[in-house]
């Protein structure tokens, strides 16, 4: 099996408040709706069962107006410190994302995993541009929740 960091996006995010005030941002599907995806994006969520093996249906609607259903299974939750799911439709990959208390509030550490490096490759650019806003959604998100 490939290394896990050869076909995994990773980046950390410090904000400005508690662990607990960002997974409250994470636990609740009305806030998820807010900073869920990249730029542009909006969100209607279907059905969030927030707890391991619970079903995560959503459609992402794009600034292009198209619309992009998504499935996707939460794996581990551990409150104040862990959310993690499993993309299933279209492009498969997990989502670790670890809450670290630091001195100045939180720091996000998010891992999206891809099956395989090669499949990573392809999306490796879009994946990067659309994490880094994505976590400055959440952080928006949190600050202003």
């Amino acid at each position: 099996m490939e290394s896990i960091e050869s076909r995994s996006d990773t980046r950390n995010k410090l904000i400005a408040a508690s662990p607990d005030q960002v997974f409250a941002a994470m636990r609740d599907p009305a806030r998820v709706a807010k900073w869920w995806g990249p730029a542009g994006f909006t969100n209607t969520i279907q059905k969030y069962e927030f707890m391991p093996g619970g079903s995560w249906l959503l459609t992402m609607h794009g600034p292009d107006g198209k619309d992009y259903p998504n499935e996707s299974r939460f794996t581990r939750i551990v409150a104040d410190q862990l959310f993690e799911v499993e993309h299933l439709g279209g492009h498969h990959f997990v989502l670790t994302i670890e809450l670290r208390p630091h001195a100045q509030g939180t720091t996000v550490a998010w891992r999206q995993t891809f099956d395989t490096t090669e499949h990573y490759n392809r999306l490796a650019e879009f994946v990067a541009a659309a994490n880094e806003q994505n976590l400055e959604r959440l952080a928006a998100e949190v600050v202003s929740g």
